[in-house]
């Protein structure tokens, strides 16, 4: 098992064989998750947006801004 000591500023440096089993490199981010069973597991938020261009189809139609108003009064309307 890996571990880590916190330094009186509440820091800790990620172990080499974690830093390269998650490629992270300097100014990198990180995201804290407790879970539900009281666990705390930390994720890199290494992605660029630019990652996720392609990973949506492109819609058949094209839509209006005036179309999405519409839409968006008409199911406001229909809940009230």
């Amino acid at each position: 098992m890996t571990t880590a000591s916190i330094t009186s500023k509440g820091q800790i440096t990620i172990p080499a064989d974690i830093r390269r089993y998650l490629s992270l490199n300097t100014g990198d981010r990180i995201e804290f998750l407790i879970e539900p069973d009281g666990r705390v597991c930390f994720m890199p938020q290494t992605k660029d947006v630019q990652a996720l261009k392609g990973m949506l189809k492109k819609p058949k139609k094209k839509v209006s801004i005036e179309d999405m108003n519409a839409a968006i009064a008409n199911r406001g309307a229909q809940k009230g």
